[in-house]
């Protein structure tokens, strides 16, 4: 077994982790990092895909009484099919647009020429939301319509593009429509699960070929550094954003964004290019 490659895992796990559920883009860190690290072959489209299911079943993990709650209350109580209908008004948008252009957009789009781009322009619409007057009008999920998960779904649609970050396009779009910040992140948490589930199956069965005994260490080591830094990764997150607003994010994406593109312009770095 190769030992560098189970370190490659091990820091691209942990990437995954920490990135997927905050408002950094986690697609855009494992495509420069993975990029840097010469992890580009067609192995590592299929470990993605492991480390990004890890990160989903955190999530689920962190959210269980609440998930239960829902799955137990769906035959008789109104609460629990409400909560399950905004979740799937908010996963139409990004479910058919994926469909349309899912293999345009990759084709074309993912390389870190892109994503640094995405994550320069994500920090300064973040600033300005910042910066506009905030006046809450929901403080909870459950007191959300259909028509505000629908907003916040095709919000959440945007990160199609690499480096947008689907939970900063989530929670930045549910700040905009009205939602408390951390109504906003829970939202986004709660949405997560059908969205990624969704193509997190649909990148699987497109890769299926590529799935190789040999290679169960690697995804193994990833699988369980993402699961473990995904639970620590949100669990703090909702701690942070409790007395905290979103500008120290702005600030670090605009500047690892910038750096890339430095890095790109004077040549210091040979990246993948569109």
């Amino acid at each position: 077994m190769d030992f560098s490659l189970l370190l490659i895992a091990l820091v691209l796990g942990i990437i995954e982790g920490l990135t997927e559920f905050l408002p950094v883009s986690s697609t855009g860190h494992l495509i420069i990092v993975g990029d840097l690290l010469g992890y580009t072959d067609d192995t590592s489209k299929v470990f993605k895909i492991v480390i990004q299911l890890a990160a989903i079943l955190a999530v689920c993990w962190d959210y269980r009484d609440k998930l239960v709650a829902v799955a137990a209350g769906l035959p008789a109580e109104p609460g629990a099919r409400r909560f399950v209908g905004l979740l799937f008004v908010g996963f139409l948008p990004a479910a058919v647009l994926g469909l349309m252009f899912h293999s345009t957009i990759k084709g074309l789009l993912f390389n870190p020429i892109t994503v640094a781009s995405a994550l320069v322009v994500g920090g300064l619409v973040i600033l300005y939301v910042e910066k506009r007057a905030y006046h809450p009008r929901l403080n909870a999920v459950d007191e959300m319509r259909w028509t505000d998960a629908l907003k916040v779904g095709f919000a959440q649609a945007l990160a199609m593009i690499p480096g947008t970050s689907r939970s900063g396009a989530t929670i930045m779009g549910g700040l905009i429509f009205g939602l408390s910040r951390k109504t906003a992140a829970e939202f986004s948490f709660f949405l997560a699960i059908p969205t990624m589930f969704a193509a997190t199956a649909y990148d699987l069965y497109k890769n299926w070929a590529l799935l190789r005994l040999e290679d169960l260490p690697v995804f193994a080591v990833g699988f369980i550094a993402s699961f473990v830094a995904a639970m620590w990764a949100v669990k703090g997150f909702i701690r942070f954003i409790s007395n905290h607003t979103f500008i120290a994010f702005a600030w670090y994406r605009i500047a690892f964004g910038l750096f890339v593109l430095a890095t790109w312009q004077f040549g210091w770095v040979e990246w993948s290019e569109p």
